[in-house]
């Protein structure tokens, strides 16, 4: 086999198990702190922050302008991610590793759902784009088997393009109500380790997608 096929090989075979591994620690740094604190009650994680920031004086008030949906992409990301490598032949996963990501792309989607919800509160005008983005997200998991069809490119633009609005986004728009934050625990804040690893495993999420859509080689069935 020659050198460049080679490489070719060894890099998607390390593309194979970068991507599930990513995936699993832009969840974890998701429902990580974000702003973090010795009291437990005093952790906010990027969860928290897209009910978080409305309760915010300077949200309120209309001083920061935010797209509050934008804190869930990360959640989108995630769900998408997962159901869209699943069953890629090309990367051959065993039914295990299909589970695991089948398995985060429900739990990230079932994330989108707020507090105390019912099924007329999702359809109010307030939490309409968290209901279109979880239907979406149980669509794409529901068809998974058949978005493995798609052709490579098709499915590196589309995770490459969510992991980095993901990954821009809401941290964006956390530092528009650092601030804020500031003032409530009259102290200053700083990123905490949750946020950090989400934006840099979504950013290293679109990197491996970029490789796997323009530079991996495809494996033979085995079997």
């Amino acid at each position: 086999m020659p050198p460049a096929s080679r490489m070719s090989m060894s890099g998607m075979t390390v593309v194979r198990w970068l991507l599930p591994m990513v995936l699993l620690l832009a969840f974890a740094g998701y429902v990580g702190a974000w702003v973090d604190h010795k009291a437990a009650g005093l952790v906010i994680t990027g969860l928290d922050l897209g009910e978080y920031v409305k309760f915010l004086m300077p949200v309120r008030r209309g001083e920061v302008t935010l797209w509050r949906e934008g804190f869930y992409l990360p959640l989108v990301a995630v769900s998408f991610g997962a159901s869209l490598l699943a069953f890629r032949v090309e990367l051959r996963y065993a039914w295990p590793v299909r589970a695991l990501l089948l398995a985060l792309a429900g739990v990230a989607a079932l994330n989108l759902l707020p507090p105390a919800w019912t099924p007329a509160r999702m359809m109010t005008d307030e939490f309409r784009q968290q209901a279109l983005a979880l239907v979406g997200c149980l669509a794409a998991l529901a068809f998974s088997p058949f978005l493995a069809l798609l052709p490579r490119k098709v499915t590196a633009v589309l995770i490459a393009a969510l992991s980095v609005a993901a990954a821009i986004v809401p941290v964006r728009q956390f530092f528009a109500v650092l601030l804020a934050i500031e003032v409530l625990y009259n102290q200053p804040q700083t990123p905490g380790w949750g946020l950090v690893l989400c934006a840099a495993s979504l950013l290293a999420l679109a990197s491996g997608a970029v490789w796997f859509g323009w530079r991996g080689v495809a494996f033979q069935i085995a079997g």
